[in-house]
């Protein structure tokens, strides 16, 4: 039986803390083409174990694209170099025999290293707290069909709502910008009728709190929808920003 495994460079970056100054650790893993990336590393750390070395530390969860924690970057991109794919999702048989891997994490002033491939994503949680959410009356639940929706307006929720709170659109970012994950989180409300209620107190809510948390401005580069694993429209930026102006507009003229 013939061995199909390739063998790869790795040069992994590894940082003690956020204090601490990083490099690039080099490895030569075989390992085989239908491994994922997370797998692999997996396998480097089992070795570095077995040797009594501090294995490396990376974040992982669901290992299917939904939950977001895997997010690092390869060779420079995001999630790696292929479109719509988290990193978990990323398999060795996009690589060829031999190739060198360099695997960091993803670079962001908001996005402190903890240790090695792990950063501090705590500034999307603090965002999500401050408006990511529809708030309801305690009671028996609606009748389904109670609401009505047009189907274009489900579809563009619902495509907003596959935003994983990845950090990737962060990382692409040349200014590190959180626009594109929190027009996401504002688009996937402002356009159902639930969301109508805290619709305008939700944008300025959020949008706040992003700027309170370092994350830099949109410059319009598409290069955060270019590198998001699901594909998220920066038409949804378009809209926040339209809410945004429409709850400062009214704000005005209240305090007018």
């Amino acid at each position: 039986m013939s061995d199909n495994h390739i063998t790869l460079k790795l040069k992994i970056w590894r940082q003690e803390n956020k204090n601490a100054k990083g490099h690039f650790d080099e490895f030569n893993q075989k390992v085989s083409p239908d491994s994922s990336i997370l797998e692999m590393l997996d396998e480097v750390n089992n070795k570095l174990e077995a040797e009594g070395k501090i294995p490396i530390a990376f974040e992982s969860d669901c290992r299917e694209g939904i939950c977001g924690t895997c997010g690092l970057a390869v060779n420079g991109h995001p999630h790696g170099p292929l479109p719509k794919t988290a990193t978990c999702q990323l398999h060795m048989r996009n690589f060829k025999d031999g190739e060198t891997l360099y695997i960091e994490p993803f670079r962001a002033a908001a996005f402190q290293v903890i240790k090695d491939l792990i950063v501090d994503r705590s500034g999307f949680d603090k965002i999500q707290q401050a408006g990511g959410y529809t708030s309801f009356n305690t009671g028996s639940a609606p009748d389904a069909n109670a609401i009505p929706i047009s189907k274009t307006n489900a579809d563009l929720s619902l495509d907003a709502a596959e935003c994983i709170g990845c950090g990737a659109c962060v990382a692409a970012c040349k200014n590190s910008s959180a626009m594109l994950f929190v027009s996401a989180k504002v688009s996937q409300f402002a356009l159902l009728p639930q969301g109508q209620p805290e619709r305008y107190d939700r944008v300025q809510a959020m949008v706040k709190v992003m700027d309170e948390n370092f994350f830099g401005s949109c410059t319009n580069t598409y290069a955060c929808e270019a590198e998001c694993p699901k594909g998220i429209s920066v038409s949804n930026i378009a809209r926040m920003n339209r809410d945004y102006f429409k709850a400062k507009l009214c704000e005005e003229k209240v305090e007018g």
